[in-house]
């Protein structure tokens, strides 16, 4: 998204942005392009300091009752109007969750599908799922002439009611589909009672139908993530495909590593479940019984701070710690001086940029077959450059085991491979090539709607 900003000099942004902690708030990663002229920030947490406002004095018609009923059912609200009892009638979010419409409304809920389930559970269940959206949907909504979102959930949420508050055209970028992301991750979730799983993840779908439905463009990164947008629900032809584009020449410019005792293996990625961490860990040591000249960098920060501290732990107990170095975050472009070639283990993936930089690099890469990860070492179906690493099932610690002990075998083939792999990105990845197809989608607004609109 900097690279996003930075490139496009020539338009103004306004960037309204969601963080989970308040205490975050004007701690930002970059500085921000002259070009970025407000910044609002929204964090969900505030949603659990609310105050009560008093009794709910709105009467509520049949309609607004029937959108309210749908939200809570994860089915199709009439967004319209969910958006004016927020905005235009200023109804408070914690008033309507203790209002005797609340509880007629989740009491039927619980009849139709949760029977057996305790009340009480059903309750905060509910309340948890709805607090934040109702939050949400009470901001004030910045001025701006288009909006884009870069996800579904709660910021397509977002980005849909400024669409509708000052009737502008509204865009989605998915670098991956969040949807899905999200019923991975609560599929697994600890913190979500079995019972209410199903209920979470219908959640997520509805607030990727609405922005599905009100966009005027939908963009992914590869043909294979249009087709599941379509699969969810987004009309195919809003769909179109931008590729991420990276700078080649800055990673193309690092050395090629000399050949060394030590095959040192890199991870570019966050401590974090979906990117699945232990998995990685596990092959690793599965490694190491093959052959002991290896090392693991796994260069990136934590996002979950217990996660991060399990990962710690694993190495600690498999007795690896002289093996797996956790560097936290570096710069990629020093740091990759250093490595053989690197590692990605995700559970799911949209177009990874670490492995488009590690490519450009001139590093192939061992992989989980998801994403766009296997388009990326192997190519497109007119592509005949050749392979440039190796892609394995998810969560397959044997396989991804054996693939790098394979890369570990010969410095030749990982530079045959890594060279093929800058080619392809050379050819087909490039940032340069990534904004013209985005100043092009800004443009196709501006002939829909006219720049006076927009």
């Amino acid at each position: 998204m900097q690279h996003y900003l930075e490139d496009m000099p020539e338009h103004e942004f306004v960037l309204w942005v969601i963080g989970a902690h308040a205490k975050d708030r004007g701690h930002f990663v970059y500085d921000f392009p002259k070009n970025v002229v407000e910044v609002h920030e929204v964090f969900l947490d505030e949603a659990l300091k609310q105050r009560p406002h008093g009794k709910l004095r709105h009467h509520f018609s049949f309609a607004e009752e029937e959108a309210l009923e749908q939200l809570m059912e994860c089915a199709h609200p009439n967004w319209e109007l969910l958006f004016q009892l927020f905005q235009d009638k200023k109804v408070a979010p914690l008033a309507l969750l203790q209002s005797d419409l609340f509880l007629k409304l989740l009491t039927q809920l619980c009849t139709k599908k949760y029977p057996y389930s305790a009340f009480a559970d059903s309750f905060h269940t509910m309340r948890s799922m709805l607090l934040p959206l109702f939050y949400l949907l009470s901001q004030e909504v910045p001025v701006a002439d288009a909006y884009h979102a870069i996800a579904t959930g709660y910021g397509g949420l977002l980005a849909t009611l400024g669409s509708w508050r000052y009737q502008k055209p509204l865009l989605l970028t998915e670098h991956g589909i969040y949807t899905r992301e999200r019923e991975e991750e609560l599929i697994r979730a600890q913190w979500v009672a079995p019972t209410f799983k199903k209920q979470w993840i219908q959640l997520f779908y509805m607030l990727s139908d609405a922005i599905y439905q009100r966009a005027f463009r939908v963009t992914s990164l590869f043909e294979n993530a249009k087709k599941i947008q379509a699969e969810i629900g987004c009309p195919i032809e809003k769909c179109r495909v931008i590729e991420n584009g990276i700078d080649y020449d800055k990673m193309h410019a690092i050395p090629e590593k000399k050949a060394g005792e030590i095959v040192e293996i890199g991870a570019v990625v966050r401590l974090a479940p979906i990117k699945d961490i232990k998995t990685m860990i596990y092959a690793f040591a599965e490694l190491l019984t093959l052959r002991n000249n290896v090392r693991l960098h796994i260069m990136g920060g934590t996002d979950d701070e217990q996660y991060g501290s399990e990962c710690h732990a694993l190495v600690e107990a498999l007795q690896i710690t002289d093996k797996v170095l956790f560097t936290g975050r570096v710069n990629v472009v020093k740091y990759m001086e250093k490595i053989d070639f690197t590692l990605l283990t995700s559970i799911s993936e949209g177009q990874p940029l670490s492995v488009l930089e590690s490519l450009a690099a001139k590093r192939p890469c061992v992989t989980t077959d998801v994403g766009c990860c296997r388009e990326l070492l192997e190519g497109k179906k007119d592509d005949n450059l050749g392979v440039a690493g190796y892609c394995v099932p998810p969560m397959y610690r044997e396989g991804l085991a054996k693939a790098m002990h394979k890369m570990c075998q010969s410095d030749s083939l990982r530079m045959k491979m890594g060279t093929i792999g800058s080619k392809r990105v050379s050819l087909f990845y490039r940032q340069e090539q990534m904004m013209a197809k985005y100043r092009n989608l800004y443009e196709e607004v501006e002939e829909k709607y006219g720049r006076d609109r927009i």
